[in-house]
């Protein structure tokens, strides 16, 4: 994925479905440097993880 489509998913409304390595996550943020996003997986964890956004993947 690259960084303006990650940028479309965080202000978008709807609820677009995003994996990374086949785990399905929500996006919080995109980092600064325009390479890496701040994710959670969905469900109850809260717990982030700060990923490429190149291992990102649109379902």
């Amino acid at each position: 994925m690259d960084q303006n489509r990650v940028k479309q998913i965080l202000s978008s409304s709807a609820d677009i479905e995003v994996k990374y390595r086949d785990a399905s996550v929500w996006i919080d943020s995109v980092k600064e440097d325009g390479k890496t996003a701040v994710v959670h997986l969905r469900g109850p964890s809260e717990e982030r993880s700060e990923v490429s956004i190149s291992d990102l993947e649109e379902v």
